[in-house]
């Protein structure tokens, strides 16, 4: 009996192209130190402190551009923080629920799509322009790995300065036209946006793989 429990498990790994070595030494799936972590240690998670920063930006973002007190900038605040309180409660319930953790982490990801529309609402109806996916500055950003909001702000202000003083490569007769800060400042902090969802898409797939192969080993001991 134990044999085909064995092999049942191992057809288990094989049709789900999974290997039978322990998940944390799977780097072709992703580095999970950083998206799995100690049962309540969410401040280590790379989502969390991609979230946490987001948060941080997203404050300072509706405090100038935002109209204050307005329902767009109570929207997008608690969009960022009700992402970064389900991870923070996604992480403690781990010590007794992986499912209710995924849960949470799903309920993350759900706010986070909220303020990513909100955002592009933001881009949309002051007529700025939504930079594409692969846009240079967008990669720029990403490969700069800010880690708090100052460093984003110094960003902004650096590729704004950039654009301002650049020599044209047109002719001097051809009008040209240069990102403003709002622009500039609205795309970073959706670029942020994108970064964080994606990671929180990286750690659900995590948490549903281990629920499945905790259920099937448990059906076959």
């Amino acid at each position: 009996m134990k044999m085909v429990g064995r092999y049942l498990l191992l057809l288990f790994f094989t049709i789900f192209n999974c290997s039978v070595t322990p998940i944390p030494l799977r780097s072709n799936i992703m580095n999970l130190e950083l998206l799995s972590h100690e049962p309540g240690g969410y401040r280590e998670l790379k989502s969390f402190q991609a979230v946490h920063l987001l948060s941080d930006v997203t404050v300072r973002f509706c405090n100038r551009y935002v109209e204050k007190r307005s329902s767009v900038q109570h929207e997008m605040i608690l969009a960022a923080r009700s992402g970064l309180q389900n991870i923070a409660e996604g992480s403690l319930a781990s010590v007794t629920s992986k499912i209710t953790e995924l849960e949470l982490i799903r309920l993350a990801r759900q706010s986070l799509e909220v303020l990513r529309l909100d955002y592009e609402d933001f881009l949309h109806q002051h007529n700025l322009p939504l930079w594409p996916y692969d846009d240079r500055r967008r990669k720029i950003l990403r490969k700069r790995q800010c880690t708090t909001v100052d460093e984003v702000a110094l960003w902004i202000l650096q590729e704004h300065n950039r654009q301002t003083t650049e020599q044209p490569l047109s002719a001097p007769s051809v009008q040209t036209t240069h990102a403003s800060l709002p622009e500039i400042t609205a795309n970073a902090a959706l670029t942020l946006t994108i970064g964080a969802c994606s990671l929180l898409d990286r750690q659900t797939r995590v948490l549903e793989r281990r629920i499945k192969i905790k259920r099937l080993t448990t059906e076959l001991a």
